[in-house]
């Protein structure tokens, strides 16, 4: 590094104390190796200048304001939980680490609103309306350690999106700092409201390309009657998708979920749940509606399960031993994991066509010699195809790789998305493209050039290449 550089980069560092103080700035080469990436693999990260620790939206203004001027980037950060090297580092950037600016600030009984800044951990959120009667219905995976600004930076999902759908449909309004160091607020306080562009939509997902958000107020809604839950095993993907077909069209379940052949013999390997290990495909199903309802639509289901020829249904309305039920898929990536390195894909596809894709990943599985066990969201089709394989082996690693491409590229040509709610980060930068089209690229980067000119916000992810303005 030559001098001017050096000088330049610790003029920074000093005006960035200046403004969040010390201990708001992280120079240390050996702590910031903590900052570089998120959980995504087969991704690169760059080494940044610093990270940097604001505690309130006039922090984050100021900062983004100094990169606009200095022309640094800036790359987003809540938990580093995300899986698609959307929160990774490139050189010589300034990590904007969001984690302190953990407050709930409001929470309206009336309106059904909660106020929150972008470092509040999902499940912390979750749990504090819920003193109030009100429930936040997003919850992904990650809901005990992921934060909601990383949940809006990627529209992130959750087991109840079949009926409650993603982040998007949960935010009313959101305070977000712009390229230049501006902050606006999108959307409206009121419950209905069509004035103007929908900004809000447009900012969640964005995945920190567009602003930074640092605030968000949030819809609630009364915290749902007890759930029935279904269990369901299958001795063909067939007979499961016409089940899943079948329950979709007599029911509006809370949870739908599948997991395959391959990932019930690894979680019964590892856990012992008694699962039958002959089975395709097992169906989870949860019922929530009020009162004598919720009886009728689990009967609905166990029924549209048996016509379709289940091996097995059980039901149960014991909170205790629905969530044993449920275990199975919350050890589906865990129990993969027991079985060597893993990288895991999200794709969608039409539901109608899950049983193509099913097999589809199958047939990758067989053609290039590696373990893939499929588990998701069959309810609205999201699938989570987790490949096996060891990293210490290169040729494993290329094998591993291109199972992952053809699996997107199979969900492509079903008609389908190469993202359900990981989003596409650094991961899926090149299989956006394809999915989008020239035409649709171009309105996209049409927009990024319109709310950060000088792309310095979290430059090179989602769509941007070497080719990017």
């Amino acid at each position: 590094m030559s001098a001017d550089v050096d000088d330049g980069a610790s003029e920074v560092v000093s005006l960035l104390r200046a403004i969040l103080g010390h201990d708001g700035v992280i120079e240390d080469g050996d702590v910031l190796v903590a900052y570089q990436r998120d959980q995504a693999g087969f991704v690169s990260a760059g080494t940044p200048l610093a990270a940097v620790f604001p505690r309130s939206t006039a922090e984050v203004a100021a900062v983004v304001k100094l990169a606009h001027q200095r022309r640094i980037p800036l790359v987003p950060r809540g938990a580093g939980s995300g899986l698609a090297g959307g929160a990774n580092a490139v050189d010589g950037c300034l990590v904007l680490v969001l984690t302190r600016m953990n407050a709930i600030l409001a929470i309206d009984s009336v309106e059904h609103s909660a106020r929150v800044q972008p470092g509040v951990i999902n499940a912390d959120l979750s749990r504090r309306v819920r003193e109030e009667g009100l429930w936040y219905p997003p919850d992904p995976a990650s809901w005990e350690f992921s934060t909601i600004g990383g949940n809006l930076a990627t529209n992130a999902g959750g087991l109840c999106c079949v009926k409650y759908g993603v982040t998007r449909d949960w935010v009313q309004n959101l305070e977000v700092v712009l390229g230049d160091g501006r902050t606006v607020t999108v959307g409206r306080q009121t419950v209905k409201g069509v004035a103007g562009y929908d900004l809000v939509g447009l900012f969640v997902g964005s995945e920190g390309t567009l602003g930074i958000i640092t605030e968000a107020t949030l819809r609630l809604r009364p915290i749902p009657p007890a759930r029935t839950t279904i269990v369901a095993t299958f001795a063909t993907l067939g007979a499961a998708s016409e089940a899943i077909a079948s329950v979709l069209a007599v029911s509006s379940p809370a949870l739908l979920e599948i997991i395959d052949a391959t990932t019930i013999a690894a979680i019964e390997r590892w856990k012992r749940m008694g699962l039958d290990t002959d089975a395709a495909a097992l169906l989870l199903v949860q019922s929530d509606l009020p009162g004598e309802l919720v009886a009728a639509e689990a009967t609905r289901i166990e029924r549209a399960c048996s016509d379709a020829g289940a091996d097995l249904v059980v039901s149960s309305t014991d909170p205790e031993e629905a969530e044993m039920l449920l275990a199975a898929r919350r050890f589906a990536f865990p129990a993969l994991e027991q079985l060597g390195d893993t990288l895991l894909d999200d794709i969608a596809v039409p539901r109608g066509r899950l049983t193509a894709m099913i097999e589809a990943v199958g047939d990758i599985a067989s053609r290039y010699g590696l373990t893939i066990g499929t588990f998701g969201h069959a309810g609205d089709g999201n699938l989570h195809p987790t490949i096996v394989y060891d990293r210490a082996d290169p040729a494993q690693v290329e094998r591993a790789a291109a199972a992952f491409d053809d699996i997107v590229q199979a969900a492509l040509s079903l008609g389908g998305t190469v993202t359900g709610e990981h989003g596409v980060g650094l991961l899926k930068r090149d299989h956006l493209v394809q999915e989008l089209g020239p035409v649709g690229v171009s309105l996209q980067r049409s927009i990024k050039a319109a709310l950060d000119p000088h792309h310095i916000l979290n430059p090179g992810k989602v769509f941007e290449g070497q080719d990017s303005p």
